[in-house]
């Protein structure tokens, strides 16, 4: 049994991995012992890929700031939030408890809604539980997409190609919502 001896991965010429093809074409008198395999770089290591990636972005922060020091222009300033505003995106934690308590004070069946609050948690823990079920069937997910695709589609084409259909669709969104609203 012929090896060979390098840095390089070998595989000796009685290996049944050898290819039929190569052995095919070379001529028999010149048939080599081995073949070898140049080696391949080690792998970048990830914790320098995230240094990479951390120190670029880094860089850009500075080069941005550095743009904004020598232009003498101020980031836009966020507008001023009050508690009428609509562009409020962050509102006072004790302001969220303070109205929430109010409008649990307001509630007369306390019972009854913390009672649909827990069922309303059950339910969506189960539906949860079963969606995730459904989808570790094999077929069932991909039966159920083309399904929703299929429905989507006649939706559209029975409920929003022309404006009439358009308009009845609003109004009765409409109605709905003050059915439920009152």
């Amino acid at each position: 049994m012929a090896t060979c001896t390098t840095n390089a991965l070998s595989i000796s010429s009685t290996s049944a991995l050898m290819d039929a093809k190569a052995a095919a074409r070379q001529p028999a008198s010149a048939s080599p012992q081995c073949v070898t395999l140049p080696t391949l770089p080690p792998p970048p290591f990830q914790s320098q890929s995230r240094l990479i990636k951390s120190a670029a972005y880094c860089r850009k922060i500075a080069r941005n700031v550095v743009t904004l020091a020598t232009t003498g222009e101020a980031p836009a300033a966020a507008p001023v939030a009050t508690p009428t505003s609509p562009e409020t995106s962050e509102a006072d934690p004790s302001e969220l408890f303070k109205s929430l308590q109010e409008a649990w004070d307001k509630v007369e069946d306390k019972y009854a809604v913390s009672s649909l609050a827990v069922a309303g948690f059950v339910g969506l823990w189960g539906s949860a539980g079963l969606i995730s079920a459904i989808d570790r069937l094999p077929l069932i997910p991909g039966v159920f997409e083309i399904v929703g695709i299929g429905y989507s589609g006649w939706f559209a084409y029975n409920n929003l190609l022309s404006v009439d259909k358009r308009e009845a669709l609003i109004q009765k969104i409409k109605d709905t919502y003050e059915d439920i609203i009152g």
